[in-house]
């Protein structure tokens, strides 16, 4: 007997019901305001309701995103093109899979921090203002080479044996074998993974501009509302941080359900 499933928007909706109930209830019973002090390390949602649309905050935030999205995107293109091309070349030589695999697994193991503190002195920060960050960029870039080298070379091994052979009887070489074979049967691995850097981007590209080096952007933002000790204002970003992350992944979960029907028609 089959049991009846909440369609995935009112899932979405419940869920962000009951985290906007809870994070209420622990604002009001763990993290309340003191007496004689106006600060509060979680403010309720109405704090940040109030800060975003009755003080119009919202009207700025375009302002304040757009460095940071610039950023994160050009990150994004350099970091899994390098990603998709370290892949590739395991595929065509693969006795490079062990060199290529571990430069991955260290890009994912180096301290985001210490790297973006040497970044912000060989790189700096804009070249001028309201422009993306170069550390940003090399910040974004870094954090997304790991998850698609790997679920690039995944997909491409999944490849189903019996067609590579039959490249390789006509005559088809390594090359012939990953346009006709192998990338067509790693591309849902492929998309999943440039799917999941998209959050992971934008993270690299905010954490690069809260370094410093810049005027504008998300992380300059955050240190002057935390030097006010402004919460609802922290919080805020927090949340359209939150907002802008997850609207960009499911455009890209969007685009591979239009792209790999049949994989989308198998999780049904």
């Amino acid at each position: 007997m089959r049991t009846a499933r909440l369609p995935g928007w009112a899932a979405a909706i419940i869920g962000g019901i009951v985290l906007i109930v809870a994070w209420w209830i622990f604002s009001i019973l763990v993290f309340d305001q003191k007496s004689g002090s106006s600060f509060t390390p979680v403010p309720s949602p109405l704090a940040v309701f109030q800060w975003l649309f009755v003080d119009g905050n919202i009207a700025g935030a375009w302002s304040v995103f757009a460095p940071t999205l610039a950023a994160a995107g050009i990150g994004y293109v350099w970091g899994n093109g390098i990603a998709l091309l370290l892949a590739t070349i395991v595929l065509l030589f693969p006795k490079a899979e062990t060199v290529i695999t571990q430069i991955a697994v260290v890009s994912y193991c180096l301290p985001i921090v210490a790297i973006g503190g040497i970044s912000v002195v060989v790189l700096g920060g804009a070249k001028s203002p309201g422009q993306p960050s170069a550390t940003a960029i090399f910040l974004a870039a870094l954090v997304c080479v790991f998850t698609t080298v790997v679920g690039s070379i995944l997909g491409f091994k999944a490849a189903d044996r019996s067609a590579l052979d039959v490249v390789h009887v006509y005559g088809g070489g390594r090359w012939t074998q990953l346009r006709k074979v192998r990338l067509i049967a790693a591309l849902p691995s492929i998309l999943n993974a440039l799917q999941i850097a998209v959050p992971t981007a934008f993270l690299g590209a905010v954490l690069g501009e809260y370094l410093g080096a810049i005027t504008a952007g998300v992380g300059p933002t955050l240190i002057r509302l935390q030097g006010q000790l402004d919460s609802a204002g922290v919080w805020s970003v927090f949340l359209l941080c939150a907002v802008f992350a997850l609207a960009a992944y499911g455009i890209v979960g969007l685009v591979i359900r239009l792209v790999t029907p049949w994989v989308a028609g198998k999780a049904v």
